[in-house]
């Protein structure tokens, strides 16, 4: 387990280096003021942060929240991430380690009210729209969007709790239970983590994917088989999760659900699945779950991390200093021949 040192809490300085996204496929180093918490708020010294696909297209110009004008350029990208509250209130103390839930809602709305929060009808996202990102020295978090990290847990593990609580949703939503046979779709951080918990839950899991590395980390983490798509058995399983976040893999997953299966969809493909009929639903008696995220699930996950179930080093690949993050993105343009996650250290950049 790796703790990263607590920094010097005070004084705070004015200015912070952090990563910033200036214009589709220029990401840059930066010195930004380092921003001042308003109230509720607390003041947090970010030490890790986790790049995912969903900030390689905020880099490429391609992310929906782009598209739809609730992002624009510049912005500071970041929101998987850990950190120490630096100044906190009543129920936060310097010090005190935490992770940070991704969407922050107003609870005032109506779906806050009926309990779908991630669906508030204000939502700002960290790092994606209406809020800065953990890709910098320090960030502002209200303090009910913070949710304190166990001593048990390091931070690496931490770092992964944002992607985790969706896995961890998905799986509730779809009732995954021990009688089930599950095949989970995608190989990336999210799709290893749905592998983990189902390993554990459901009476078995495949994986499916299209990279040998994901495929072989798959195995090691309680997968029975592993295969590539078009090596997966047609209606074999009672609850696929989809992970990929490719527009064919969706068509390919209904492909391999029983009759009367469950699907969850946690990948979030940007194009038309083709070749889907929707009858298919209706006369097979299928079942499509979409889960936008986990807001409800970061204790939870947390204690999955503390006692084992799941399980961060595996997922990743590098721990690299803010300067190395343009670096770090063309690591992920390439792709990967290994674990799937890439983590900007903050820690130690002063």
């Amino acid at each position: 387990m790796t703790v990263h040192p607590v920094p010097a809490l005070t004084p705070v300085p004015r200015t912070m280096a952090a990563l910033r996204i200036e214009a589709p496929d220029r990401v840059v180093p930066a010195r930004l003021p380092v921003p001042v918490p308003g109230p509720g708020e607390a003041l947090i010294r970010t030490a890790l942060v986790g790049l995912c696909g969903t900030d390689l297209e905020l880099l490429r110009g391609t992310a929906t929240y782009l598209r739809d004008g609730r992002a624009g350029y510049p912005l500071v990208p970041g929101h998987e991430w850990t950190g120490t509250v630096v100044t906190g209130g009543p129920e936060f103390a310097p010090g005190d380690r935490v992770v940070g839930r991704t969407m922050v809602h107003c609870g005032l709305c109506r779906s806050c009210r009926r309990g779908r929060r991630e669906l508030c009808e204000r939502l700002t996202e960290v790092g994606l729209y209406g809020r800065q990102g953990a890709a910098a020295e320090y960030l502002t978090m209200p303090q009910t969007a913070l949710v304190r990290v166990p001593d048990e847990v390091g931070d690496r593990a931490a770092a992964l709790v944002e992607p985790a609580v969706t896995v961890v949703g998905a799986l509730e939503r779809a009732n995954c239970r021990l009688e089930d046979r599950v095949a989970v779709v995608g190989t990336g951080t999210i799709g290893l983590l749905a592998v983990q918990l189902a390993a554990r839950l459901a009476g078995s899991v495949d994986a499916v994917g299209i990279d040998p590395a994901g495929l072989a980390l798959a195995l090691r983490f309680g997968a029975r088989r592993a295969f590539a798509p078009a090596g997966a058995a047609d209606r074999e399983y009672s609850l696929v999760v989809e992970a990929s976040g490719a527009a064919p893999a969706f068509r390919r997953a209904l492909g391999l659900l029983a009759d009367g299966g469950r699907l969850a969809v946690i990948g979030v493909a940007g194009e038309p699945a083709e070749g889907f009929v929707p009858g298919e639903l209706a006369l097979r008696g299928l079942s499509v779950t979409g889960v936008r995220h986990g807001v409800d699930h970061y204790d939870q996950t947390l204690e999955l991390f503390r006692s084992g179930v799941l399980d961060a080093e595996p997922l990743i690949a590098a721990e690299l200093p803010p300067a190395e993050g343009p670096s770090a993105f063309d690591r992920l343009r390439r792709g990967r021949a290994g674990a799937p996650k890439i983590l900007l250290d903050f820690g130690g950049t002063r």
